[in-house]
């Protein structure tokens, strides 16, 4: 059998204020989580150049970390400072894009959406040291294909989507459709999909063992008459297998340590960089992506459910929308300098912009009636910050 590629990918997000929240009122689930962050390049120094691991850091997270006021705070527990300088390291980790604030972000309105990106892309060349960056991740891979102008637009190569949400437009059988990269086309704008494969991602985030991952893996890849390249997709600093301080008990120690130590010896199953693949292998057939996100909890990740379930989700982002259309049209305004500028508060349009933003943020939605009110303080905020402006 050929060899099987396989691109293990993390996504790392904590809304606005968690961490904080978590070191006042919950100090040991605080630790574990950073610990979990501190633990992931400390787990693959022995291999360089063998271990490939694709990391999603929202902007909230990267806020915190870089903010010299929590890393002096944190300081006894971990160096958030040494945390974002070696994940610069980029023959381990291939940093990929999303959106600053998590927002899932078909739900979000259209004009709000550029904003999220260009501010990651702000932050992360600032700590990653470099301008481009190859795969973006949808936050809660909620994807529609009306987002690929504008991934286009921020020069993104390739976006992850989930299997569940895939349609073969060429003739396809059903390995070629999962471990395969594809082509979507909205209008006259494509970009490569990368397909996760759910049933494997489901297994990597409640915790497998290696031989049983090898054995599915073969058997899925079986029929391929091509190089396979098999992604997985968790999050990296949710639930005890990546939390567990033991490392004979982790996702690093218990799986993918024997992973990179099987593939030394035998090289059946090869960690890639997706990049580097497409490189080498490229791209086959047209898809079409159904508008959707990833499973969660026992949720299946159509019509998102999971954002949009209860009436209290649903006013809330329309409450977004309504605001939405009041900051953009401040920010119009002032572009085209119809107010003077001695009427016009900057910070305060400044602040109304990114309370927005942050309104948006996707665990506002996901928790609903528990979280749906830090929606309403931001856009509470939003719209003080916007009668401070000037005359509409």
């Amino acid at each position: 059998m050929s060899t099987i590629h396989h691109a293990l990918v993390l996504n790392l997000h904590q809304p606005p204020g968690n961490l904080d929240y978590l070191l006042s009122e919950a100090p040991w689930e605080a630790k574990e989580i950073l610990f979990a962050y501190d633990r992931m390049a400390r787990a693959l120094w022995d291999y360089e150049g063998l271990a490939r691991v694709h990391l999603s850091l929202s902007g909230t997270l990267l806020e915190d970390l870089a903010n010299p006021d929590f890393q002096s705070r944190t300081y006894g527990i971990v160096d958030c400072g040494s945390v974002l300088w070696h994940l610069q390291n980029r023959e381990l980790f291939e940093i990929l894009g999303t959106g600053y604030y998590h927002p899932v972000l078909p739900l979000i309105p259209e004009q709000d959406r550029g904003e999220h990106l260009s501010r990651w892309l702000a932050t992360a060349r600032h700590l990653f040291w470099r301008e481009r960056f190859d795969g973006f991740w949808p936050p809660e891979m909620a994807f529609s294909m009306e987002l690929i102008p504008l991934l286009k637009r921020y020069g993104y190569r390739y976006v992850i989507v989930d299997s569940e949400h895939v349609e073969p437009l060429t003739d396809m059988r059903w390995e070629e459709v999962r471990y395969r990269p594809h082509i979507a086309t909205h209008g006259d704008d494509s970009i490569v999909v990368i397909v996760r494969d759910r049933e494997l991602s489901d297994a990597q985030e409640s915790g497998m063992e290696y031989s049983w991952f090898l054995r599915e893996v073969e058997e899925r890849t079986r029929w391929c008459d091509f190089p396979p390249l098999v992604t997985t997709c968790t999050d990296g600093e949710n639930g005890g297998w990546f939390r567990n301080t033991n490392m004979a008990a982790n996702f690093w120690g218990a799986f993918y340590a024997e992973l990179l130590e099987h593939t030394k010896s035998v090289g059946l199953i090869r960690p890639t960089f997706i990049t580097d693949y497409l490189n080498r292998f490229g791209a086959y057939g047209e898809v079409h992506v159904k508008t959707g996100a990833w499973n969660t909890g026992w949720h299946h990740g159509r019509d998102f459910t999971q954002w949009t379930g209860s009436q209290s989700q649903r006013d809330a982002l329309a409450r977004v929308n309504a605001v939405s259309l009041l900051v953009n049209a401040a920010l119009e305004r002032a572009a085209s300098k119809e107010t003077p500028a001695a009427e016009l508060d900057r910070c305060a349009l400044d602040e109304a912009w990114w309370r927005l933003l942050r309104a948006e943020t996707s665990c506002n939605f996901y928790w609903g009636e528990e979280w749906v009110h830090r929606c309403h303080v931001d856009l509470d905020a939003c719209v003080d910050a916007l009668n401070r402006c000037g005359p509409a």
